[in-house]
């Protein structure tokens, strides 16, 4: 078998999680990524050298237009590497990432809370939903 024969490619949604800006949590504010999911939910990296041209992301951001991008897996950061979400249009001069907070240590199942670094601020999503692409 190869390297991430076990994991199977999944489209993972995010909603806003309660904050002091979401009191109520918000499903106008998140993200959806397909990922290589192993076992137990975690990304496999070997899979996703194998498939990252079909990660696809996309932020929605209520009123904002929809970003669409690619799930991208560079090195540096905690536990030597970092999964971001690289967009084809940026936001901002310069911002054309946003960060996935130790995604390599997560577990992508529904109810789980998972953070994503957007503009230097570091916001809570939870997962709501894990199904086939």
């Amino acid at each position: 078998m190869t390297a991430g024969a076990h994991a199977v490619l999944r489209k993972v949604t995010l909603h806003a999680a309660r904050s002091k800006e979401f009191p109520e949590g918000s499903i106008r504010h998140g993200y959806d990524f397909v990922a290589p999911l192993n076992e137990g939910g975690r990304i496999d990296v070997d899979a996703w050298k194998e498939h990252r041209g079909e990660c696809f992301a996309h932020r929605f951001w209520a009123d904002e237009p929809t970003m669409q991008g690619l799930l991208v897996h560079r090195a540096g950061g905690r536990g030597g590497s970092t999964w971001a979400f690289e967009w084809k249009t940026p936001k901002a001069a310069g911002d054309d990432e946003d960060e996935g907070y130790r995604f390599g240590d997560h577990a992508f199942q529904v109810g789980e809370y998972v953070s994503v670094r957007d503009e230097g601020q570091l916001l809570t999503f939870r997962v709501i939903s894990v199904a086939k692409p």
